[in-house]
């Protein structure tokens, strides 16, 4: 890790080095008993799920503290490498899965991380919940929806100011040419979007940067199901 990670000019201690080992040690095992990622081979590993989630930490806004949610977190990506190598961060983990929700609670306390728990809970769930909702400075997504219903998801958890940071491929731009109306309505501005190369060509990775610049109305998200089947 210490020698891939070093493209984005981070310097692993030896601590952080082990805790990326058992990541993968942990992750590959518990694997073979439900599916945590189709991804198997140590380096697609290393690239895919460990170098791709740490991408953020080149955002022009990024700073390492503060209060993050990870919405549909899986196998805890990108919020799990993102703390391991900002220790300072406080981060949820939401997960709908009870089975993932299990293992990332596992996989935090193996690793000795510290402010970090999983919570098993819809995104739509969680937005409404007071002890959640407007309580985050970054909301991070990988992989979860689109960018219109990310937002809905995402922007009522953030504090005014707060960044929602949704990982995605090339193929952003339509997504987020239709998300317009729900941004007006949520309360968010579009920022920037973060283009990077993966090493080995295993790809491009856009990280969609959007800021939450007015209160989200009370009535959203709504409820669970909802934001999916009718986008605003």
């Amino acid at each position: 890790m210490k020698t891939i990670l070093e493209n984005l000019g981070l310097r692993l201690t030896d601590k952080q080095e082990k805790q990326f080992a058992d990541y993968m040690a942990l992750l590959l095992a518990w694997n073979q008993k439900f599916n945590l990622t189709a991804i198997t081979d140590p380096e697609e590993v290393r690239i895919k799920h460990f170098y791709d989630s740490l991408l953020l930490t080149q955002a022009f806004l990024w700073s390492g503290k503060g209060r993050m949610a990870d919405l549909g977190s899986g196998a805890g990506f990108p919020g799990v490498p993102l703390k391991i190598i900002c220790p300072e961060l406080d981060v949820v983990l939401f997960e709908a899965s009870a089975k993932k929700t299990e293992f990332l609670n596992m996989l935090c306390s193996e690793l000795g991380l510290e402010q970090i728990t999983a919570v098993h809970a819809r995104a739509e769930d969680a937005g409404q919940n007071n002890q959640y909702r407007g309580r985050f400075d970054w909301v991070v997504s990988r992989a979860v929806a689109g960018i219109s219903i990310l937002a809905e998801y995402s922007l009522p958890l953030l504090k005014l100011h707060g960044i929602m940071a949704a990982y995605k491929g090339p193929g952003y731009q339509a997504e987020l040419d239709l998300a317009q109306k729900a941004l007006n309505r949520l309360g968010g501005t579009y920022l920037n979007t973060q283009v990077a190369e993966l090493p080995k060509d295993f790809g491009q990775r856009s990280i969609i940067m959007i800021q939450k610049t007015a209160e989200t109305p009370a009535a959203y998200p709504r409820k669970a199901g909802t934001p999916s089947k009718k986008p605003l």
